[in-house]
């Protein structure tokens, strides 16, 4: 079971912590000082989709240096304003194949990331592969 709990802290601040006992700061106000509970459900899809993307091309013996996860999102008009469509930009660096890359970032988006998963249930989730060195 994975238990998290948030206590408002001051104005629009808030502290949250889960199981693993580590503290995130969140910020509902205009003038941000912490991100938004929005934009960590968001920032949850990249690190959960990087870690399966690292796991599989590392099982793939695949030699790669770096991988950095971008998503741009639209949210709906209203109440509730959830993401209606994500697009996520894997760049990788190092000497992988592209299909390893697909493959990974398939079985990522279709197999593996629990995030990923609950988010297509109101968002288009589409993606591209970029080489960087």
């Amino acid at each position: 079971m994975i238990e998290a709990s948030v206590n408002w802290t001051d104005k629009d601040r808030y502290v949250g912590s889960a199981t693993s006992r580590h503290s995130i700061v969140m910020d509902t106000a205009t003038e941000k000082t912490a991100n938004s509970p929005i934009e960590l459900v968001l920032l949850g899809l990249c690190g959960c989709t990087a870690s399966d993307v690292v796991g599989i091309l590392r099982k793939k013996r695949e030699t790669f240096t770096g991988l950095e996860v971008r998503a741009e999102a639209e949210r709906a008009d209203g109440y509730p304003a959830v993401y209606t469509s994500i697009h996520l930009t894997y760049l990788v660096s190092g000497q992988v194949s592209q299909k390893a890359m697909e493959d990974a970032v398939r079985l990522s988006k279709e197999k593996y990331c629990s995030v990923s998963a609950m988010l297509e249930k109101t968002a288009k989730i589409t993606y591209t592969i970029e080489r960087v060195s």
